[in-house]
């Protein structure tokens, strides 16, 4: 009797899991590479992150907040990541694709975004690439509303004399 409510109890958590975080794992991904910059090692991050929210299903209280939970989780295993020794020591170089170049502006906003601080970068990626509400991306970046919507200014703030035109 014991073992079969176990098992109806496992299966619940596998459903709640599947529909309230399986719908963010690409915006994870996607938050994830925009963290670490390598493919290989935001795919893992984001495994690594769903494993801890599926244990952790039973801390998520509200439904509604499961996408800025979830990408809470993956910027900290990102974090987890680049705080590791072999990240500070290896060095890969960038792979270069052959074709044609890409457009200037492409090139201008990336090199402008390169040069912000980590957390400004994560910032505006929230909030302007995944159309995160800054409620969300102060889950995510641990700060209040008012915090994120700091931050995101600043960020932008920051880049915009680098994107400006001469």
């Amino acid at each position: 009797m014991q073992q079969a409510a176990v098992v109806t109890g496992e299966r619940a958590r596998e459903a709640d899991f599947d529909s309230l975080v399986g719908p963010h794992l690409e915006a994870g991904y996607r938050t994830a590479l925009a963290i670490l910059r390598d493919p290989d090692e935001a795919h893992d991050a984001v495994q690594e992150a769903a494993f801890k929210a599926w244990r952790r299903i039973r801390q998520l209280h509200q439904a509604g907040s499961a996408r800025a939970w979830f990408l809470a989780i993956v910027a900290n295993q990102c974090k987890s990541t680049r705080r590791g020794r072999w990240w500070n020591v290896v060095r890969l170089p960038q792979v270069q694709q052959a074709g044609p170049d890409p457009d200037s502006t492409r090139a201008d906003v990336a090199r402008a975004l390169a040069k912000l601080p980590a957390d400004d970068r994560l910032a505006l990626f929230l909030h302007f690439s995944l159309d995160l509400p800054l409620e969300e991306v102060g889950t995510v970046l641990g700060l209040s509303a008012a915090g994120a919507k700091t931050r995101v200014y600043r960020a932008a703030k920051k880049l915009r004399p680098e994107l400006e035109m001469n």
